[in-house]
């Protein structure tokens, strides 16, 4: 299915910026009207094959540009149940892009051209997010220690303390993304979304960018969720104890009970870029725009700029000691 514009017969697209459906060959808004495609391998707009992954469910015409979201990809179990849509332009992601790593030294001329920035493209990625009701047994010794001096003598006294604590907490949303292709190292760092732009899900939303379904299941992924409520868990029990200078746990049990897990799309900002045979993926936030990436190096620059810099200093010491003999 393509979403064509009912004024000029172009691709309209969700616009993060006017945060409406837009189409930028005649500048219309909310013009769009649903086109069917023949089969899911071919495009609704020029009929050109596409190739399509399995897990794919918006993709980018190679040959006309157009955008098609395949619905088939998006019913019964695959279905979504709430999306959060872009709300930062391809744009603004380059000029955040930019920002993080323009100024930084030896980095590849062709990093951060127009040629090669012109390729990141903006793509949902599956999430799931888990609701837990969780309950925190906690029981143990803390010790607070002072110290204080009188004339030329130090005291120290120590304090032991009975520490019991059961807190009851409600996590909502615990997001872990569910995209073989995604690094899932990176798209915790990528967090976190503020999730209450969450809207139930419209398809619409997905003309302009790429799009994919979960290729990893909600109880697989299960423990991943657990593991973060555990942490989050940790920080707040740490709060509640703080003011002592150790802590000794003699019991410590965390319950955590699932209420709920909804199936979402988050928008990330991914650019790719090549060098020397070694590939570098970029993220950027497609709510908060935080950027991730490593800076990539180029030995050609170092070596440039350090026989500059050497050469100065040469010219320097020749001057200075041009001066000396003259003296």
């Amino acid at each position: 299915m393509i979403y064509k514009c009912k004024n000029c017969g172009g691709n309209v697209v969700y616009h993060p910026d006017k945060k409406k459906m837009y189409c930028p060959h005649c500048d219309g808004t909310d013009t769009e009207e649903e086109v069917e495609s023949a089969t899911i391998t071919e495009c609704a707009n020029c009929g050109a094959p596409m190739e399509v992954s399995r897990y794919t469910s918006a993709c980018k015409c190679e040959h006309c540009g157009s955008y098609t979201v395949f619905e088939e990809r998006l019913e019964g179990e695959l279905a979504p149940h709430l999306i959060l849509p872009f709300q930062i332009s391809k744009e603004k992601a380059v000029e955040l892009l930019k920002k993080e790593f323009q100024g930084r030294f030896y980095t590849p001329g062709t990093f951060l051209s127009e040629a090669t920035l012109e390729g990141m493209e903006g793509i949902y990625v599956p999430f799931f997010l888990y609701d837990y009701l969780a309950s925190y047994d906690y029981a143990g010794t803390g010790t607070k220690v002072r110290s204080w001096r009188r004339g030329n003598t130090e005291y120290v006294e120590t304090s032991w303390f009975r520490v019991e604590r059961n807190l009851d907490i409600d996590f909502d949303h615990i997001p872990v993304d569910a995209s073989i292709n995604m690094d899932d190292n990176m798209m915790d760092l990528l967090e976190p979304f503020d999730q209450k732009a969450l809207e139930a899900f419209q398809k619409k939303y997905m003309s302009g960018f790429q799009g994919e379904i979960f290729s990893e299941g909600l109880m697989g992924l299960e423990p991943r969720a657990q593991e973060k409520a555990r942490k989050d868990a940790e920080e707040l029990l740490r709060e509640t104890l703080s003011g002592y200078s150790a802590l000794h746990a003699d019991r410590k049990h965390l319950n955590l009970q699932r209420q709920t897990a909804n199936y979402a799309l988050l928008p990330v900002w991914v650019y790719y870029y090549s060098y020397h045979g070694k590939k570098y993926t970029y993220y950027v936030n497609g709510q908060s725009g935080k950027v991730l990436g490593k800076t990539p190096f180029s030995a050609g620059k170092m070596l440039v700029n350090g026989a500059g810099v050497w050469g100065l200093l040469f010219t320097i010491m020749m001057l200075g000691k041009m001066i000396l003999e003259v003296l």
